[in-house]
């Protein structure tokens, strides 16, 4: 690993209502403790001073705000929390979303992403968006990682974005990600799984400092089909996939029974697990590792790292939001862009 970078890490606002401008002062307060990445956040400045004031007042804390320049953020961030300006107002109170919510969270991502295509930051980190607030606000995209691969374009083409949920613990990349189940197994081919592991593999080399990554990959039915009597896509769409990975010289293992593959021995086999779709990954790292998980887009010209939990509106504004997932996914994305590549 090199040293950690100089460049400030770029924070989305999330969506304003949520929990992501409290976990941000939470973390910021944090900042000495943990020896925190310095970081900006892209928002509006009198938006985040409101909500600064409630937390601080919820927990005994002066909290000052320095409105800056990414390249004023790193000298600002050890007295103040550094935002910088999207140029779009932010009314929504905790709890409640408004007509400013989607607008202020749509600028913030696109603002985050300029700012480290053009070298101002070290990396993406993104707050929790409501999904069903920018739906209504004509958002088109299933989640944040297909909008990031759109932003993340070059002469039309859209790179192959790829989940991967990180912890110490365990690491799962799905291969199908937003989609119904019904879509899902429509959606998965063996193109699909080898596409996905391949960049899976390239940067667990290339951020994560492992050599000679070992992937464990996930049948798609009860007991890996047990030799087709309980479903063939085995045979006919894991294997394949499986027969050119190795080809590439990839240690990929399967596929193997996903009821068996996340107990505490079996985790130690391997780097990342590749399921075949979404709930069959994230519903075991969110049971191991529900507070530090940190959710990881591969596969983009960028680095981006975000909170592996929602908005939580029942309870923004009470300084009650745990930050300690913001913490991790600040902390790897500035281990990752350190990283030699």
């Amino acid at each position: 690993m090199a040293d950690a970078p100089i460049k400030p890490l770029a924070l989305t606002l999330g969506e304003p209502a949520g929990i992501g401008p409290d976990i941000t002062i939470a973390a910021w307060l944090r900042r000495r403790e943990l020896n925190l990445p310095a970081f900006y956040l892209l928002g509006d400045e009198a938006f985040v001073a409101r909500r600064a004031e409630v937390i601080g007042k919820a927990l005994g804390a002066g909290i000052r705000i320095a409105s800056v320049s990414p390249a004023e953020a790193a000298a600002a961030f050890a007295d103040a929390l550094p935002v910088v300006a999207t140029g779009v107002r932010a009314t929504a109170e905790p709890g409640k979303p408004d007509a400013t919510s989607a607008p202020a969270a749509l600028a913030s991502i696109r603002q985050a992403v300029t700012d480290v295509r053009e070298g101002r930051a070290g990396a993406v980190v993104t707050n929790p968006i409501a999904k069903s607030v920018l739906y209504r606000a004509g958002f088109r995209h299933p989640g944040h990682t297909e909008f990031l691969a759109e932003l993340a374009a070059e002469d039309g083409r859209v790179p192959q974005p790829v989940m991967m949920l990180w912890s110490p613990r365990l690491a799962v990349v799905p291969v199908t990600i937003h989609v119904s189940l019904r879509e899902a197994l429509s959606q998965l081919t063996s193109e699909l799984i080898v596409s996905t592991v391949r960049i899976v593999a390239s940067e667990l080399k290339s951020r994560f400092g492992i050599a000679r990554p070992r992937i464990a990959i996930s049948g798609l039915n009860p007991h890996a089909g047990e030799d087709g009597s309980l479903g063939h896509e085995e045979q006919t769409v894991i294997a394949p996939a499986l027969k050119v990975l190795r080809n590439d010289g990839i240690e990929a293992r399967g596929p193997l029974p996903a009821d068996t593959m996340f107990h505490e021995a079996a985790r130690n086999l391997y780097d990342c697990a590749v399921c075949m779709y979404h709930d069959q990954a994230l519903i075991p790292i969110k049971t191991v590792a529900f507070d530090d998980a940190v959710n990881v887009t591969l596969g983009l010209p960028f680095i981006r790292t975000s909170p592996d939990h929602g908005t939580a509106f029942d309870i923004a504004g009470t300084a009650k939001a745990n930050p300690a997932s913001l913490i991790a996914a600040l902390q790897l994305a500035s281990r990752m862009a350190a990283a030699k590549t």
